[in-house]
């Protein structure tokens, strides 16, 4: 009897790691102004919060462009 528990526990923990993985979202592709934004991020050096704020503005702009 605790063979069979441990058994269907096993099981129920696999089927919700496979449940998870075959749920996860799939990715959007970039736009051409997300990745030229990221281009000039990177050509200054910008990393964390810096980064952010300028590539959200800057593709903020690059949409007002249009």
């Amino acid at each position: 009897m605790r063979t069979l528990m441990i058994a269907a526990a096993a099981s129920f923990v696999c089927a919700g790691a496979a449940q998870a993985q075959a749920t996860k979202p799939a990715e959007k592709p970039h736009t051409a102004a997300s990745l030229e934004c990221s281009k000039q991020a990177n050509e200054k050096g910008l990393h964390g919060k810096a980064r952010k704020s300028f590539r959200s503005k800057c593709i903020k702009d690059m949409k007002n462009k249009i």
